[in-house]
């Protein structure tokens, strides 16, 4: 893989980092005594919002042949 993963693996860890994202979402919606405890759900959340995010740019990427910089101009 001399780019980076391909856009089955990105897709895949894309609806992987999705569907946690909403079971996270879930947990903190139940009541407190009904949660899953032991589990940061916050912090799991969060993390898969940010995977999701950095994974659209990647797709889009893959798709359109567009490299994402930063304003570095290295």
């Amino acid at each position: 893989m001399p780019g980076g993963p391909g856009l089955l693996i990105s897709s895949a860890v894309f609806v992987t980092a999705l569907a946690l994202a909403a079971l996270a979402n879930l947990q903190m919606r139940r009541p407190y005594e009904r949660r899953m405890h032991g589990i940061p759900w916050v912090a799991v959340q969060f993390v898969a919002v940010v995977v999701c995010f950095t994974l659209i740019l990647h797709i889009a990427g893959l798709l359109t042949g567009h490299e994402f910089k930063g304003r570095a101009p290295y």
